[in-house]
């Protein structure tokens, strides 16, 4: 395990104006240790030849190409409507708005 001290810990929340309690700055304590030597065990087999990586599975784009296709002319969007306004849908005000 990591050294890093309750003195160390109430010293970073001094500079970072965090008003902590004695238990807070013990479980803190502990909590950074652990972390800090998670982070030791990986850099242990983090080696040049270990490429980094920021995803365990490669990404690939799966977007559709964006081109211009044939859709529903107004009147055929509007057939289904119970009212319109033109070529617009008409719907009910749903605001105390004239």
């Amino acid at each position: 395990m990591s050294e890093i001290t309750a003195e160390q810990v109430a010293h970073l929340a001094n500079l970072a104006r965090i008003d902590l309690s004695s238990e807070e700055i013990a479980r803190l304590t502990t909590e950074l240790g652990q972390i800090v030597d998670s982070v030791a065990k990986v850099a242990e087999v983090a080696t040049p030849d270990v490429p980094a990586t920021s995803h365990p599975m490669p990404l690939t784009n799966v977007f559709r190409a964006d081109t211009v296709v044939p859709s529903l002319t107004v009147e055929q969007a509007l057939s289904g409507a119970p009212d319109r306004d033109g070529d617009k849908f008409r719907v009910p005000a749903i605001l105390d708005e004239e």
